[in-house]
Protein backbone atom coordinates (compact mmCIF):
# COMPACT_ATOMS: atom_id res chain seq x y z
CA UNK A 1 0.00 0.00 0.00
CA UNK A 2 1.77 3.04 -1.13
CA UNK A 3 0.78 6.68 -0.48
CA UNK A 4 0.98 9.81 -3.35
CA UNK A 5 1.32 12.19 0.28
CA UNK A 6 2.28 14.81 -2.34
CA UNK A 7 -1.17 14.53 -4.50
CA UNK A 8 -2.94 14.08 -1.23
CA UNK A 9 -1.85 17.70 0.29
CA UNK A 10 -2.46 19.26 -3.47
CA UNK A 11 -5.95 17.96 -3.22
CA UNK A 12 -6.79 19.05 0.36
CA UNK A 13 -5.05 22.58 -0.80
CA UNK A 14 -7.86 22.93 -3.81
CA UNK A 15 -10.46 21.82 -1.95
CA UNK A 16 -10.20 24.25 0.55
CA UNK A 17 -9.74 26.69 -1.80
CA UNK A 18 -13.55 25.50 -3.44
CA UNK A 19 -14.77 25.83 -0.23
CA UNK A 20 -16.11 28.96 0.18
CA UNK A 21 -18.93 28.88 2.96
CA UNK A 22 -18.98 27.25 6.36
CA UNK A 23 -21.05 24.61 4.75
CA UNK A 24 -18.36 23.60 1.85
CA UNK A 25 -15.65 23.66 4.53
CA UNK A 26 -17.47 21.36 7.03
CA UNK A 27 -18.16 19.04 3.64
CA UNK A 28 -14.11 19.08 2.99
CA UNK A 29 -13.19 18.21 6.78
CA UNK A 30 -15.84 15.19 6.43
CA UNK A 31 -14.16 14.32 3.38
CA UNK A 32 -11.01 14.06 5.08
CA UNK A 33 -11.11 13.58 8.52
CA UNK A 34 -15.02 11.73 8.90
CA UNK A 35 -15.34 8.54 10.30
CA UNK A 36 -15.64 7.78 6.65
CA UNK A 37 -13.12 10.28 5.34
CA UNK A 38 -9.78 9.42 3.65
CA UNK A 39 -7.52 8.74 6.74
CA UNK A 40 -10.17 6.57 8.20
CA UNK A 41 -9.61 3.93 4.62
CA UNK A 42 -5.72 4.70 5.58
CA UNK A 43 -5.85 3.66 8.70
CA UNK A 44 -8.13 0.31 7.56
CA UNK A 45 -5.17 -0.65 5.14
CA UNK A 46 -2.38 -0.58 7.53
CA UNK A 47 -4.07 -4.45 8.63
CA UNK A 48 -2.74 -5.70 5.71
CA UNK A 49 0.63 -4.04 5.69
CA UNK A 50 4.10 -5.31 6.57
CA UNK A 51 5.84 -3.82 9.85
CA UNK A 52 8.07 -1.61 7.57
CA UNK A 53 4.91 -0.28 5.47
CA UNK A 54 2.79 0.43 8.38
CA UNK A 55 5.02 2.83 9.78
CA UNK A 56 5.43 4.35 7.07
CA UNK A 57 1.79 4.99 6.03
CA UNK A 58 1.02 5.73 9.72
CA UNK A 59 3.85 8.60 9.84
CA UNK A 60 2.82 10.02 6.40
CA UNK A 61 -1.00 9.23 7.62
CA UNK A 62 -0.38 11.67 10.86
CA UNK A 63 1.09 13.90 8.84
CA UNK A 64 -2.03 14.24 6.57
CA UNK A 65 -3.81 14.83 9.59
CA UNK A 66 -2.07 17.04 11.37
CA UNK A 67 -1.91 19.41 8.27
CA UNK A 68 -5.98 19.11 7.41
CA UNK A 69 -6.64 19.85 10.96
CA UNK A 70 -4.44 22.94 10.59
CA UNK A 71 -5.80 24.25 7.02
CA UNK A 72 -9.21 23.14 7.75
CA UNK A 73 -8.97 25.67 11.26
CA UNK A 74 -7.42 28.59 9.40
CA UNK A 75 -9.77 28.58 7.11
CA UNK A 76 -12.83 28.07 9.19
CA UNK A 77 -11.82 31.14 10.74
CA UNK A 78 -10.97 33.11 7.84
CA UNK A 79 -14.68 32.49 6.73
CA UNK A 80 -16.45 33.27 10.06
CA UNK A 81 -14.83 36.84 10.11
CA UNK A 82 -16.15 37.45 6.23
CA UNK A 83 -19.18 36.25 7.95
CA UNK A 84 -19.83 38.89 10.48
CA UNK A 85 -17.86 41.17 8.39
CA UNK A 86 -20.88 41.08 5.81
CA UNK A 87 -23.28 41.21 8.92
CA UNK A 88 -22.02 44.52 9.91
CA UNK A 89 -23.97 47.81 9.22
CA UNK A 90 -22.97 49.75 6.38
CA UNK A 91 -22.67 52.86 7.65
CA UNK A 92 -22.64 54.29 4.30
CA UNK A 93 -26.16 53.15 3.69
CA UNK A 94 -29.12 55.33 4.51
CA UNK A 95 -30.43 54.74 7.94
CA UNK A 96 -34.24 53.83 9.37
CA UNK A 97 -35.74 57.22 10.34
CA UNK A 98 -37.44 56.68 13.82
CA UNK A 99 -39.92 58.91 15.12
CA UNK A 100 -38.92 59.78 18.29
CA UNK A 101 -41.76 60.64 21.13
CA UNK A 102 -42.38 64.06 22.37
CA UNK A 103 -43.58 65.35 25.80
CA UNK A 104 -47.76 65.62 25.83
CA UNK A 105 -48.67 69.69 25.25
CA UNK A 106 -50.53 68.96 28.77
CA UNK A 107 -47.59 68.39 30.24
CA UNK A 108 -45.38 70.42 28.58
CA UNK A 109 -47.94 73.24 29.91
CA UNK A 110 -47.51 72.07 33.25
CA UNK A 111 -43.93 72.13 33.74
CA UNK A 112 -43.85 74.93 31.62
CA UNK A 113 -46.48 77.01 34.68
CA UNK A 114 -44.71 75.45 37.47
CA UNK A 115 -41.42 76.48 36.32
CA UNK A 116 -42.03 80.02 36.73
CA UNK A 117 -43.54 79.76 40.03
CA UNK A 118 -40.37 77.86 41.00
CA UNK A 119 -38.46 80.87 39.93
CA UNK A 120 -40.76 82.86 41.93
CA UNK A 121 -40.25 80.75 45.30
CA UNK A 122 -42.67 77.97 44.99
CA UNK A 123 -42.40 74.18 45.89
CA UNK A 124 -44.20 71.61 44.07
CA UNK A 125 -46.51 69.43 46.14
CA UNK A 126 -48.47 66.94 44.95
CA UNK A 127 -51.94 65.49 46.42
CA UNK A 128 -53.97 62.30 46.39
CA UNK A 129 -56.77 62.15 43.12
CA UNK A 130 -58.79 59.91 45.85
CA UNK A 131 -60.36 62.24 48.51
CA UNK A 132 -62.42 62.65 50.93
CA UNK A 133 -65.25 64.88 51.70
CA UNK A 134 -64.27 66.79 53.93
CA UNK A 135 -60.90 67.43 52.28
CA UNK A 136 -62.75 68.34 49.07
CA UNK A 137 -65.25 70.31 50.13
CA UNK A 138 -65.86 70.49 53.89
CA UNK A 139 -62.47 71.97 55.04
CA UNK A 140 -62.88 74.20 52.12
CA UNK A 141 -65.72 76.29 53.77
CA UNK A 142 -68.53 74.11 51.02
CA UNK A 143 -71.10 73.88 52.92
CA UNK A 144 -73.92 69.72 52.53
CA UNK A 145 -75.92 71.90 50.29
CA UNK A 146 -73.74 73.29 48.12
CA UNK A 147 -74.61 72.14 44.47
CA UNK A 148 -71.41 70.50 43.52
CA UNK A 149 -71.50 68.45 46.22
CA UNK A 150 -74.28 66.94 44.22
CA UNK A 151 -73.41 63.13 42.80
CA UNK A 152 -74.33 64.98 39.40
CA UNK A 153 -71.17 67.21 39.93
CA UNK A 154 -69.00 64.36 41.53
CA UNK A 155 -67.81 61.39 40.79
CA UNK A 156 -68.11 59.37 44.31
CA UNK A 157 -66.98 55.94 45.04
CA UNK A 158 -68.54 52.76 46.34
CA UNK A 159 -66.18 53.16 48.99
CA UNK A 160 -66.92 54.50 52.61
CA UNK A 161 -64.55 57.49 54.05
CA UNK A 162 -62.44 55.31 56.54
CA UNK A 163 -62.59 58.65 59.01
CA UNK A 164 -66.33 59.39 58.70
CA UNK A 165 -68.78 56.88 59.12
CA UNK A 166 -72.19 57.10 56.53
CA UNK A 167 -69.06 59.43 54.07
CA UNK A 168 -68.11 57.90 51.18
CA UNK A 169 -64.75 58.66 48.93
CA UNK A 170 -64.49 60.70 46.00
CA UNK A 171 -62.10 61.52 42.81
CA UNK A 172 -61.58 65.00 43.30
CA UNK A 173 -62.95 67.75 41.69
CA UNK A 174 -60.71 70.19 41.95
CA UNK A 175 -56.65 70.51 43.36
CA UNK A 176 -58.21 73.45 45.94
CA UNK A 177 -57.82 70.03 48.90
CA UNK A 178 -54.22 70.04 47.96
CA UNK A 179 -54.53 73.61 50.55
CA UNK A 180 -55.71 71.69 53.63
CA UNK A 181 -53.95 68.69 52.85
CA UNK A 182 -50.07 71.07 52.89
CA UNK A 183 -51.07 73.11 55.65
CA UNK A 184 -51.69 69.93 57.99
CA UNK A 185 -48.42 68.95 57.52
CA UNK A 186 -46.09 71.85 57.44
CA UNK A 187 -46.10 75.65 59.16
CA UNK A 188 -45.71 79.01 57.76
CA UNK A 189 -44.04 80.36 55.89
CA UNK A 190 -44.82 78.68 52.75
CA UNK A 191 -45.16 78.88 49.02
CA UNK A 192 -46.42 75.95 47.64
CA UNK A 193 -48.05 74.88 43.66
CA UNK A 194 -50.09 71.53 43.15
CA UNK A 195 -50.54 70.40 39.90
CA UNK A 196 -52.42 67.43 39.17
CA UNK A 197 -55.53 65.21 37.70
CA UNK A 198 -59.35 66.26 38.32
CA UNK A 199 -62.47 64.88 37.54
CA UNK A 200 -66.14 66.02 37.16
CA UNK A 201 -69.29 64.69 35.10
CA UNK A 202 -69.06 67.79 32.94
CA UNK A 203 -68.37 67.01 29.28
CA UNK A 204 -71.35 68.64 27.42
CA UNK A 205 -69.46 70.65 24.72
CA UNK A 206 -65.95 71.25 23.59
CA UNK A 207 -64.31 73.33 26.33
CA UNK A 208 -65.35 70.72 28.67
CA UNK A 209 -63.89 66.93 30.21
CA UNK A 210 -64.37 64.48 32.41
CA UNK A 211 -61.39 63.97 33.24
CA UNK A 212 -58.85 67.83 33.47
CA UNK A 213 -55.51 69.23 35.06
CA UNK A 214 -55.49 72.05 37.76
CA UNK A 215 -52.72 73.83 39.19
CA UNK A 216 -53.31 75.14 42.80
CA UNK A 217 -51.08 77.97 44.12
CA UNK A 218 -50.89 78.44 48.16
CA UNK A 219 -48.83 81.03 50.03
CA UNK A 220 -49.44 81.42 53.91
CA UNK A 221 -47.37 83.85 56.15
CA UNK A 222 -47.90 86.33 58.12
CA UNK A 223 -49.10 89.92 56.90
CA UNK A 224 -50.19 88.14 53.25
CA UNK A 225 -51.87 90.74 51.20
CA UNK A 226 -54.29 91.63 48.17
CA UNK A 227 -51.56 93.39 46.81
CA UNK A 228 -48.84 90.07 47.05
CA UNK A 229 -51.66 88.08 45.20
CA UNK A 230 -51.99 91.07 42.55
CA UNK A 231 -48.30 91.19 42.08
CA UNK A 232 -47.49 87.70 42.31
CA UNK A 233 -50.35 87.19 38.97
CA UNK A 234 -49.06 89.84 37.42
CA UNK A 235 -45.61 88.61 37.68
CA UNK A 236 -46.64 85.35 36.70
CA UNK A 237 -48.69 86.25 33.38
CA UNK A 238 -45.99 88.76 31.94
CA UNK A 239 -43.48 86.15 32.17
CA UNK A 240 -45.46 83.37 30.45
CA UNK A 241 -47.76 85.30 27.88
CA UNK A 242 -45.22 88.39 27.47
CA UNK A 243 -44.96 92.09 28.43
CA UNK A 244 -47.67 92.91 26.89
CA UNK A 245 -50.34 91.29 28.30
CA UNK A 246 -53.04 93.70 29.95
CA UNK A 247 -54.71 92.18 33.36
CA UNK A 248 -57.91 92.94 35.22
CA UNK A 249 -59.74 91.53 38.53
CA UNK A 250 -62.86 90.90 38.95
CA UNK A 251 -64.54 90.21 42.20
CA UNK A 252 -66.13 86.71 42.31
CA UNK A 253 -67.32 84.56 45.10
CA UNK A 254 -65.16 81.18 46.27
CA UNK A 255 -66.49 79.11 49.33
CA UNK A 256 -62.90 79.25 50.36
CA UNK A 257 -61.06 82.40 49.83
CA UNK A 258 -62.02 86.19 51.10
CA UNK A 259 -62.21 88.37 49.36
CA UNK A 260 -62.36 86.45 45.55
CA UNK A 261 -61.56 87.26 42.31
CA UNK A 262 -61.57 86.00 38.57
CA UNK A 263 -58.54 87.07 36.72
CA UNK A 264 -58.83 88.69 32.76
CA UNK A 265 -56.01 88.91 30.26
CA UNK A 266 -55.75 90.37 27.12
CA UNK A 267 -53.09 89.76 24.34
CA UNK A 268 -52.43 89.82 21.27
CA UNK A 269 -50.51 86.23 21.02
CA UNK A 270 -54.22 84.61 21.20
CA UNK A 271 -55.27 83.14 17.54
CA UNK A 272 -58.28 84.82 16.21
CA UNK A 273 -58.96 86.38 19.96
CA UNK A 274 -56.60 89.25 20.02
CA UNK A 275 -57.75 92.37 21.59
CA UNK A 276 -60.67 90.47 23.63
CA UNK A 277 -60.32 89.50 27.14
CA UNK A 278 -60.24 85.89 28.49
CA UNK A 279 -60.85 84.53 31.56
CA UNK A 280 -57.74 82.29 33.15
CA UNK A 281 -57.94 82.10 36.48
CA UNK A 282 -59.91 82.26 40.16
CA UNK A 283 -57.81 83.31 43.61
CA UNK A 284 -58.74 85.15 46.66
CA UNK A 285 -57.25 85.60 50.01
CA UNK A 286 -57.34 81.86 52.00
CA UNK A 287 -60.55 81.93 53.98
CA UNK A 288 -60.18 81.88 57.72
CA UNK A 289 -62.49 78.81 57.89
CA UNK A 290 -60.03 76.97 56.00
CA UNK A 291 -57.12 78.03 58.26
CA UNK A 292 -59.38 76.61 61.14
CA UNK A 293 -59.44 73.41 59.23
CA UNK A 294 -56.10 72.87 58.89
CA UNK A 295 -55.31 73.66 62.53
CA UNK A 296 -53.78 77.00 62.51
CA UNK A 297 -54.31 79.48 65.16
CA UNK A 298 -57.43 82.09 64.64
CA UNK A 299 -55.91 85.61 62.93
CA UNK A 300 -52.26 84.44 63.28
CA UNK A 301 -51.64 83.97 59.79
CA UNK A 302 -52.97 85.21 55.94
CA UNK A 303 -52.31 83.66 53.19
CA UNK A 304 -53.64 84.03 49.18
CA UNK A 305 -54.47 80.89 46.62
CA UNK A 306 -54.84 80.51 42.92
CA UNK A 307 -56.05 78.07 40.60
CA UNK A 308 -55.84 77.44 36.75
CA UNK A 309 -57.13 75.07 34.79
CA UNK A 310 -53.74 73.72 32.60
CA UNK A 311 -55.71 73.03 29.37
CA UNK A 312 -57.49 76.26 29.08
CA UNK A 313 -54.36 77.84 29.32
CA UNK A 314 -53.07 75.67 26.73
CA UNK A 315 -56.28 76.02 24.31
CA UNK A 316 -55.93 80.08 24.70
CA UNK A 317 -52.17 79.51 23.86
CA UNK A 318 -52.26 77.65 20.89
CA UNK A 319 -55.35 78.26 19.51
CA UNK A 320 -56.70 74.81 20.30
CA UNK A 321 -60.75 74.58 19.92
CA UNK A 322 -61.59 71.47 21.57
CA UNK A 323 -61.00 69.77 24.91
CA UNK A 324 -61.15 66.58 23.45
CA UNK A 325 -58.38 66.45 21.05
CA UNK A 326 -56.03 66.02 24.30
CA UNK A 327 -56.65 62.90 24.69
CA UNK A 328 -57.78 61.50 21.37
CA UNK A 329 -54.06 60.17 20.36
CA UNK A 330 -54.19 62.11 16.98
CA UNK A 331 -50.66 62.10 16.09
CA UNK A 332 -50.99 65.09 13.57
CA UNK A 333 -52.27 66.98 16.40
CA UNK A 334 -49.71 65.66 18.91
CA UNK A 335 -46.33 66.37 16.71
CA UNK A 336 -47.30 69.86 16.24
CA UNK A 337 -46.29 70.58 19.54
Amino acid sequence: MALDIEKIKSDLTEDLKAALSLEALEAVRIKYLGKKGMLQDIYAGLATASIEEKKLIGKSANEIKLLAETLISAQKETLGAQQKSGDAIDVTIPGARYSLGTKHLINQTVEEICDVFECLGFVIQRGPEIESEFHNFSALNIPLDHPSRDSFDTFYLDQEDPDAKGRYLLLRSHTSPGQVRVMKQFKPPMAVIIPGKVYRPDAVDASHSFMFHQIEGLLVDKQVSFADLKGLLTAFCKQYFGEDVKMRFRPHFFPFTEPSAEVDIQSNIFKGRAGKWLEILGCGMVHPKVFESAGYPRGEYSGLAFGMGVERIAMLKHGIGDIRTFVENDTRFLKQF
